[in-house]
């Protein structure tokens, strides 16, 4: 190889894991993604090299300080590893970079569904099922059953309060001023954000968009606020207030980092995001389509 001349080998969609099987993501600040040959390398502001294997990566989390290379999105992209950008410890999501697909049989029923008003209706009284299957949802309005949810996660908030013996005062978060909150707020935010970067990743490797939601409306990303209510009970809200116990009152972005990614793991949460999505559009019917 002459040089100045860089090894390229063509991915193709066959050689990569699925979303299911990937690593869910990777936290990265105050540094620089670059090339070396066909790979994406790492550089920390100590100049630390690490090579990244981005195509068993779900999703890069860039944090400040951090730039890219052109041939380093192309790379990741090519190996379907979403980019996001994100605040300090991922603690804001502002956004992430669009993985092109080949398929838009799942974006087309994500449209024909929430264009309907009965069939997004439908969607999301499946959404609220998965969260309170107790709840008796037919014939309510999505205004009712918002409220219900409403309610449900504040008297969340109290239970889990009380079964941590943590103090509470309610959910609390400031743009720009994170260190004002409480710890358990803290942690709270800085975890949901996390995982809106992992579902917008993932939500665009199976070609759904996440600008089309059935819950949530007039925000940036709705459908991924509206899947990110089907696992924030494990994942943030219960982790907040065992973590708020166990940091005797003082934040600490490396322990809430590893526990949240802990449980991002035990939960499989990659493996279930495509069947959740599915089971909430219609189950078995979307499937059969499919073969």
């Amino acid at each position: 190889m002459t040089a100045g001349q860089r090894l390229f080998v063509k991915v193709t969609r066959d050689s990569l894991p699925q979303v299911k099987d990937k690593y869910p993501f990777l936290y990265l600040e105050r540094g620089r993604l670059e090339i070396d040959d066909s790979s994406i390398k790492w550089i920390d502001a100590d100049k630390n090299v690490v090579p990244l294997p981005v195509a068993t990566l779900n999703a890069l989390l860039l944090g400040p300080g951090t730039t890219v290379t052109h041939d380093a999105v192309k790379t990741a992209v090519s190996a379907n590893c979403s980019i996001c950008w994100v605040g300090e410890d991922s603690l804001l999501f502002y956004a992430a970079g669009f993985l092109p697909t080949a398929d838009t049989r799942n974006l087309k029923q994500q449209i024909e569904l929430a264009s309907d008003t009965q069939k997004s209706l439908e969607v999301a009284r499946r959404m609220f099922a998965r969260r309170f299957p107790e709840a008796e949802l037919q014939g309510k309005t999505l205004k009712e059953m918002m409220g219900m949810e409403g309610y449900r996660v504040r008297a969340l908030y109290q239970q889990k309060a009380e079964e941590y013996q943590v103090g509470w005062k309610g959910r609390q978060f400031t743009p720009g001023k994170f260190e004002l909150g409480d710890v358990t707020n803290q942690i709270l935010t800085a975890t949901n954000a996390a995982l809106y970067g992992i579902l917008c990743s993932a939500v665009h490797s199976m070609g759904y968009s996440p600008h089309i939601g059935f819950i949530h409306s007039g925000s940036p990303l709705p459908f991924i606020y509206d899947l990110a209510d089907l696992y924030k009970e494990s994942l943030c809200i219960d982790l907040a207030f065992s973590l708020t116990r166990d940091l005797a009152g003082r934040y600490d972005k490396h322990k809430v980092s590893a526990a949240f990614r802990q449980r991002v793991i035990e939960m499989d949460l990659l493996a279930r995001i495509g069947e959740d999505i599915q089971d909430t559009f219609g189950g078995g019917n979307a499937r059969r389509r499919r073969k």
